[in-house]
C-alpha cells in the first residue's frame, strides 16, 4: 500500500514538471515570435452612417511598433501611379443622350470630367438651353477645343493655354507642327476663361434690383407709340426708392439724365462689359468712382419716359446689346 501511495505521488510531480516545462516552452516561443504578433487584424460592424455598411478591419498597433510605422516608407515598397495613366493619349468620343432633369455639372460628376470640356468639346453657348434629346460627345479626356486662325503655331497655342506641345500633338493625331487655319484642335488639360465659364452657365452678373420682368430684351410693342420696335434692355418693376445695386464691379464711366432713360448711370467691366441702369430717382455715385458688386449706385424711380416705378437694365458686350438675362444668376 505504501509503495502505491509511493508511485503515485512521484506520477503526480512528474505531470507536473511536464506541464512547468510546456509553459515554458510556450513562453519562449511566444517571446520569439512577438515582433511579428504586435498587428493583429479584427473585424467590427461598420457603423451605419455615411456610404455603404458591412464589416470594418481595423488594427491593433502596439506602442512601440506604432512609433517605428512613423519613419518614412522606403520608396522601392511604395506602389506608383502607372506611367500610362498621365501620360498623353489620342482623343476619343462617346455619346450621350440628354435625358430628363440632367444638367452639364451633373453630366460632368458622371462622367468624371470638368464642366468646361463638356462645354467647349459640344459648343454649348448656353447651359440652361440644354435640351432633352440632345446628344453630347463625352471626350475620353479633359481639355478644350481651340479654333485655328490664321499665324497659329502649335507653339503659341501650346503657351496661350499652358499646355505641353508634343501632348496636344498626340491628342490630335499631328505629324507636324504646321497648324490649319479653319480648325479645331483639343487642347489637353486647358481650361475655359472664368469670364466665359460664367457668361456660357448665366452666373456673371447679379440682379440689380429685386422685382420682376415687365418688359424682356427684344422686340415688342410700344406702349407709347403701339409700333413694334426693339427693347435693348430689360424692364425689372420695383417699388419706388428701392436700392439698385451695381451688378457686376467696375468703374463709373457716365452719370446724367435722358429724356427717354431719365436719371441713369453706365457702368464698364472687365471683358468688354458696359451696364446701364434708367429711370432711377436719384444717381448715388460720380462719373470715375468705382463700385463693387452690389453696391448701392441710385434708387429705383420713374424718370425720363417711363410708365411706372422700374429699372431698365441694359447690359454692351463689345458695345452691342446681349439679354441680360442669359447672364443673371
Amino acid at each position: 500500500m505504501q509503495t502505491f501511495q509511493a508511485n503515485s505521488t512521484a506520477a503526480f510531480y512528474d505531470q507536473i514538471n511536464r506541464n512547468i516545462f510546456r509553459l515554458a516552452m510556450i513562453l519562449c516561443l511566444f517571446l520569439a515570435l512577438k515582433p511579428y504578433l504586435t498587428i493583429k487584424q479584427y473585424e467590427k460592424p461598420a457603423v451605419q452612417e455615411g456610404l455603404g455598411g458591412g464589416t470594418f478591419t481595423g488594427e491593433v498597433i502596439s506602442a512601440v511598433d506604432a512609433n517605428m510605422l512613423e519613419s518614412p516608407q522606403p520608396l522601392d515598397t511604395v506602389e506608383m501611379e502607372p506611367e500610362s495613366f498621365s501620360t498623353s493619349h489620342i482623343l476619343l468620343y462617346n455619346t450621350h443622350i440628354v435625358k430628363s432633369g440632367e444638367n452639364i455639372s451633373g453630366l460632368a460628376v458622371t462622367f468624371g470630367l470638368n464642366q468646361d470640356t463638356l462645354i467647349s468639346v459640344n459648343k454649348i453657348t448656353n447651359t440652361r438651353l440644354l435640351q432633352i434629346g440632345q446628344v453630347l460627345k463625352i471626350p475620353n479626356q479633359d481639355g478644350v477645343l481651340h479654333f485655328a486662325v490664321k499665324n497659329d503655331t502649335l507653339g503659341s497655342i501650346a503657351e496661350k493655354y499652358k499646355s505641353d506641345p508634343e501632348a496636344i500633338k498626340i491628342a490630335n493625331e499631328l505629324f507636324t507642327d504646321n497648324i490649319r487655319a479653319g480648325t479645331d484642335l483639343f487642347i489637353p488639360g486647358a481650361k475655359l476663361d472664368w469670364v466665359r465659364l460664367q457668361e456660357i452657365n448665366g452666373d456673371l452678373f447679379i440682379w440689380p434690383v429685386s422685382g420682376h420682368i415687365t418688359s424682356p430684351y427684344g422686340y415688342r410693342r410700344s406702349p407709347f407709340t403701339g409700333r413694334r420696335q426693339f427693347h435693348n434692355g430689360m424692364d425689372i418693376k420695383a417699388n419706388s426708392g428701392a436700392p439698385i445695386r451695381a451688378a457686376m464691379s467696375g468703374r463709373v464711366s457716365t452719370t446724367g439724365y435722358d429724356n427717354v432713360l431719365g436719371n441713369f448711370v453706365v457702368i464698364s467691366h472687365h471683358s468688354g462689359y458696359r451696364t446701364l441702369y434708367g429711370h432711377m430717382s436719384i444717381i448715388r455715385v460720380k462719373a470715375g468712382s468705382y463700385v463693387g458688386t452690389g453696391e448701392r449706385i441710385g434708387d429705383v424711380g420713374s424718370t425720363g419716359q417711363s410708365t411706372g416705378s422700374h429699372v431698365h437694365f441694359t447690359v454692351y458686350k463689345n458695345g452691342v446689346t446681349v439679354n441680360p438675362r442669359s447672364l443673371l444668376k
